[in-house]
């Protein structure tokens, strides 16, 4: 599965480090050795696709509960229909704040200013992962990324369909059964019905 594009890719990256998909892979951010493998190549590769500075970020164990929290919360703020308004109401000024994290503005020499994440450890990483939502929101991109709507599967996923319909990671692994299933019971019901 391609990872959603420039910066984005991070936080993509971030959502399937979660138990998910099929088959199921253990969670990346249940072992600290693990958890800092994916940290130092996730921001390897953001650094390039970014073309911005790589920062080395060291995890300790306590890291780890507050990236699988933030992780979690995140991903509860997906909508696999790809309607913001379908899962948070018309009023989103109302809702709470799910989640803060501390980042600076560079004013560069041209005269553009640059998001810079702040913090340590976790601090860092979801510093670093709500920049560039807020860069994917700006650039309009944010809504396409969705989870599977699956609830056996919930992978995250980068839609690129044309009208952002896609609900599915992959239709084959998790569109079919699904799509069969509901031929079968229209099937039935319609013989129930004549």
């Amino acid at each position: 599965m391609e990872s959603a594009p420039g910066g984005l890719g991070f936080v993509h990256d971030l959502l399937n480090t979660k138990s998910a998909g099929k088959p199921r892979r253990s969670d990346l951010l249940l072992d600290l050795g693990l958890a800092q493998a994916w940290v130092d190549a996730g921001l390897k590769q953001w650094a390039l696709a970014t073309g911005r500075r790589y920062v080395e970020v060291r995890l300790t164990e306590r890291d780890l509960e507050h990236l699988r929290y933030f992780r979690d919360e995140l991903a509860g703020t997906l909508n696999a229909e790809g309607d913001p308004d379908a899962v948070v109401g018309s009023d989103v000024d109302a809702l709470p704040t799910v989640w803060t994290a501390a980042t600076s503005l560079k004013l560069k020499s041209n005269g553009m200013l640059q998001a810079e994440p702040q913090g340590a450890g976790a601090g860092h990483i979801e510093s670093l992962a709500m920049t560039e939502i807020f860069q994917a929101q700006l650039a309009g991109t944010w809504h396409r990324l969705k989870l599977c709507r699956s609830e056996k599967c919930r992978v995250a996923f980068f839609d690129r369909s044309r009208n952002n319909s896609g609900v599915w990671h992959d239709v084959k692994i998790c569109g079919n059964p699904a799509n069969l299933r509901a031929h079968r019971a229209r099937k039935h019901e319609s013989k129930l019905v004549n």
